[in-house]
């Protein structure tokens, strides 16, 4: 199935997340705009939504878990939404720094890779051979962030630093590697950078806003687990705050 075009959404915000728990604040704050659907693993939502003087046109993708599932969702999103004001990666993280704790709200500075390792040959760690150690988000779309943060009274404290992502999860068997080697990593998940890669090769405005569910390596309690639909909630509440500014 091909993608289909929506009126009005070829300069619309993308906002990408990997899981239906995570979609659900968006489509609960937002209004169709046209009929959902589905390519591949991914579903793609036309959404507007509507402030007191602006309506703002939305795809929101939900993608699956994952680097590949990612970036294909976001390259199918790309064929819809030509020219996005910005592409969003929100949803759910599991923290890493010793600042952060559950229901805070991690807020992308710069991004790199949780597992690749090509240090063998000369590259730092992180970096894919031939591409960038990092990617950064986009500096507007940071002062607005920071302008949104400023004002914020949701429960959790916004963050802003390094984000991670890579093809395993960070468990209390590789966290202290991973802490290690990024001391002042916020989080990591297994889709963002993959997203910031794809809009640093197409000069695109990026930027990553996810809540922490879980804190990396300790075991699942209540101390250290919050349910994905709270914390997902809390980065719908900040991105759609962003996309007022």
């Amino acid at each position: 199935m091909s993608a289909p075009t929506f009126k009005g959404f070829d300069r619309a915000t993308i906002v990408q997340v990997a899981m239906d728990e995570e979609a659900a604040p968006f489509l609960e704050t937002t209004e169709e705009a046209g009929s959902a659907f589905t390519v591949g693993e991914a579903v793609f939502y036309p959404r507007i939504y509507t402030t007191d003087s602006e309506e703002h046109p939305i795809l929101l993708v939900r993608s699956k878990i994952g680097l590949v599932n990612a970036s294909t969702a976001l390259s199918l999103a790309l064929s819809v939404v030509a020219n996005p004001t910005a592409v969003i990666s929100a949803g759910t993280a599991g923290g890493l720094r010793a600042d952060v704790e559950v229901g805070d709200l991690a807020v992308g500075t710069d991004y790199t890779y949780t597992d690749a390792d090509a240090t063998a040959f000369g590259y730092a760690y992180g970096q894919v051979p031939g591409m960038p150690a990092s990617y950064s988000s986009d500096a507007a779309l940071v002062d607005k962030a920071r302008q949104v943060a400023a004002s914020y009274t949701g429960q959790g404290k916004p963050l802003f630093g390094t984000m991670l992502a890579g093809g395993s999860f960070v468990t209390a068997h590789n966290v202290k590697d991973t802490r290690e080697i990024f001391p002042q990593a916020l989080s990591t998940d297994m889709e963002t950078t993959a997203l910031a890669q794809i809009c640093a090769s197409r000069s695109i405005p990026f930027i990553a806003i996810r809540g922490i569910s879980d804190l990396c390596g300790p075991a699942a309690d209540q101390d250290f687990h919050m349910d994905a639909p709270i914390v997902a909630a809390r980065s719908a509440q900040l991105v759609l705050a962003l996309l007022t500014i």
